[in-house]
């Protein structure tokens, strides 16, 4: 078994270290002088989002490019409140989500697409909060770069809790695996929050053709088709300027259900690369908790787990030190326990996700 360990342990290392040197192949993108050419509809799906919205709607207010140039559509999914939407400088429709699969975030999408009108569309969600340069970044790189699809970076606003710096711990690997993929050549995984293409590769892809079974997935299934039919036209914005700010679950509870529904996709995904990492990524860190188990029952010496430590977390803290310095530029809080707890809730997630079910925006959807 400590054969099996090693051997694991040594693709895990090799793996997370391919996508670091991804992650530093994509070189960091900073607006330019250009004048302001593209034309964006932002489309925000949402259920039950009172609180949320005017915050986002806010910030579209601040954003530091001509409102002629951008529109907004508003997707309500069946929200028990209807929001009203009044008094803001630039252009947002309201319309209800039309249902006709088992995703409610995909129908919301193909819903405003059929009232799009600009050739680029770009994605947040309601709890978003988008820097003023956003759109301005997004143009400058659509200009100076032939692609029909952009990837752009989320991170959490964070409060001073293990909760929060857990989830940003967490979501910075994740960030960290999305543009070292970018930077292989190896794009399988994106997050909606922050996520642009053009209609009309929309339109070539037949939207979410395919994968309508699977409640969510909106971003990557649709990354993996644009990134298998036109690999050239898909790129990663690694701007600081256009990273969107989103805000961490709430509790526990929240946080292993929202780890869950992003696991399940894994195993349909199209990209072989992004299984491969997954199930990688999966044995790296049960192999972590055998190990813990081992050295419990004496079947490891403490200085065999010290070592399986110490290069495992080594070769994550590379990656996650890069990642953080681009997403937050501070230092990670909490970084010993949480790396030791991540493998516990990682594998629990993995697991759990394999048969189980979760629970969004109220609704209860089966695995």
């Amino acid at each position: 078994m400590t054969i099996i360990l090693t051997v694991i342990l040594v693709i895990y290392i090799s793996s997370i270290g391919l996508l670091t040197y991804g992650f530093l192949r994509i070189k960091k993108y900073q607006k330019t002088d250009l004048k302001p050419q593209t034309s964006f509809t932002i489309i925000v799906p949402f259920r039950n989002e009172e609180e949320n919205l005017p915050n986002l709607l806010n910030s579209f207010s601040k954003l530091n490019y001509p409102t002629g140039l951008f529109e907004v559509i508003l997707v309500d999914d069946s929200s028990k409140e209807k929001f009203q939407v009044s008094g803001f400088k630039f252009q947002v429709s309201l319309i209800d989500n039309i249902r006709v699969s088992n995703s409610p975030k995909k129908d919301a999408i193909t819903t405003a697409m059929q009232h799009v009108k600009t050739n680029w569309v770009i994605t947040t969600d309601a709890d978003c909060i988008v820097p003023e340069n956003w759109l301005v970044i997004f143009d400058n790189y659509i200009q100076e770069n032939q692609v029909s699809m952009l990837a752009g970076a989320v991170s959490y606003e964070c409060e001073n809790s293990f909760l929060h710096h857990f989830q940003q711990l967490d979501l910075t690997s994740l960030q960290g695996a999305t543009i070292g993929s970018f930077g292989l050549n190896k794009a399988f995984m994106c997050n909606g929050a922050n996520f642009a293409y053009t209609k009309s590769l929309f339109e070539k892809l037949n939207g979410f053709e395919g994968n309508n079974k699977i409640a969510s997935g909106d971003d990557v299934f649709l990354l993996q088709k644009a990134a298998e039919e036109f690999p050239k036209e898909v790129h990663y914005l690694k701007a600081e300027e256009a990273i969107v700010i989103t805000k961490p679950a709430e509790n526990w509870k929240a946080l292993f259900y929202q780890r869950v529904r992003w696991a399940a996709k894994t195993s349909s995904y199209k990209s072989s690369f992004g299984k491969f990492l997954g199930l990688i990524v999966f044995f790296g860190n049960l192999s972590f908790v055998i190990g813990f188990f081992f050295l419990l029952f004496g079947i490891w010496s403490y200085p065999i787990f010290v070592l399986f430590v110490f290069f495992k977390f080594g070769i994550d803290f590379v990656l996650l030190y890069s990642t953080n310095q681009f997403l937050t530029r501070s230092r990670i809080k909490s970084l010993v326990l949480s790396s030791l707890f991540y493998p516990f809730f990682s594998s629990a997630v993995a697991l759990y996700s394999l048969f189980g079910s979760y629970e969004w925006k109220g609704r209860k959807f089966r695995i």
